[in-house]
């Protein structure tokens, strides 16, 4: 019988894809950005030795903040055609492979990580999102964190808990969708309110804890922390609206209808995901040992894990980043 709990890794599949496509650039394989997304994959559950996968993808035809506020990513570029074929066909690829993938109608892959770390907790289940934005961020508890893949690919990653998060923003994981409605997301198209970026933000919600403390505080102590401009700024009539919005739109779903983790362990089937990898002209051998247990290859019997896998074991985060952005590498080790 399988024990209760577990880690569960879950992946956004939308940015990661994103951003093996774009390191790619020049590849004269048929489909990059795939092979970077199972690669993601393989690399993590190599560091993280997860008991279960699933992955999560954008909705392509409808979107419900869109709906909301028609401006929402508005401002991107339309996709390179390629891009758009490698990620019509991931889904179905993971699919193939034995992977839980979970596109929702009319939602995105935040809200599918949002809703499986909540059904992860709610099992005794523990969680790490994997994914290169930093919304995912305001999902982080004691039992979820976040893994964030940044430029410089897989090796530059860091992980992010509790205990990280404030020494690298200087906001609790409960105030980062605040954090985020004041400083804005350009990449969504979202503006913030004026005066306000990041350590403008970290100030006030450190000061007051939320933004609508600060509002009940007035604009007297609020100019106390934050200047007069920025305090000016934030007693606009506008500014309410803009925060309102963002919070809005930045906030995740937790209660879409998501898998098991039960229902997504580890291991895959060796044979299964080679076949669906090759089928997209996709050739990896053993570095998908700790997604299919390191006991399987294509043309012969059972092979042990790879000698190499000793140096991956889980270890535990300790960071400690006072005047950091972000970690430099080595300074975050993955558990």
């Amino acid at each position: 019988m399988s024990r209760a709990g577990g880690l569960l890794l879950v992946l956004d599949g939308n940015s990661l894809l994103h951003r093996a496509y774009h390191a790619s650039d020049g590849s004269p394989e048929p489909a990059p950005a795939l092979r970077g997304l199972i690669g993601y994959l393989a690399r993590a559950a190599a560091q993280l030795r997860p008991d279960a996968v699933l992955v999560g993808f954008d909705c392509p035809r409808d979107s419900a903040r869109r709906a909301q506020h028609p401006g929402y990513k508005a401002h991107r570029p339309a996709k390179p055609a390629e891009l758009t074929r490698q990620l019509a066909a991931a889904p179905d690829l993971l699919r193939a492979a034995g992977v839980g993938t979970v596109v929702p109608p009319a939602w995105e892959a935040d809200d599918v990580l949002a809703s499986s770390a909540a059904l992860a907790r709610r099992l005794g289940w523990r969680s790490v999102l994997m994914t290169s934005d930093r919304d995912a961020f305001a999902l982080i508890d004691d039992s979820t964190s976040v893994l964030r893949v940044r430029n410089g690919g897989f090796d530059r990653s860091v992980l992010v808990d509790s205990g990280s998060l404030p020494a690298m923003y200087g906001v609790h994981p409960w105030q980062y969708t605040d954090f985020a409605a004041l400083r804005g997301d350009p990449s969504d198209n979202l503006p913030g309110v004026r005066r306000f970026g990041a350590r403008t933000a970290a100030r006030l919600l450190a000061a007051f804890r939320s933004v609508d403390e600060a509002w009940r505080a007035g604009h007297a102590a609020v100019r106390e922390v934050v200047g007069e401009p920025a305090a000016a700024a934030l007693c606009e009539p506008g500014a309410r609206e803009i925060v309102d919005r963002n919070r809005r739109l930045m906030r995740m779903r937790h209660d879409l209808p998501v898998p098991s983790p039960e229902s997504a362990r580890l291991p895959l089937d060796y044979l299964v995901i080679r076949q669906a990898l090759r089928a997209h002209g996709i050739n990896l051998g053993p570095s998908l040992w700790a997604l299919t247990g390191g006991d399987a290859t294509v043309d012969g019997p059972p092979q042990p894990e790879p000698a190499w896998a000793a140096t991956l074991r889980p270890r535990v985060l300790r960071a400690a980043m006072s005047g950091r952005r972000d970690p430099i590498p080595g300074q975050a080790a993955l558990f």
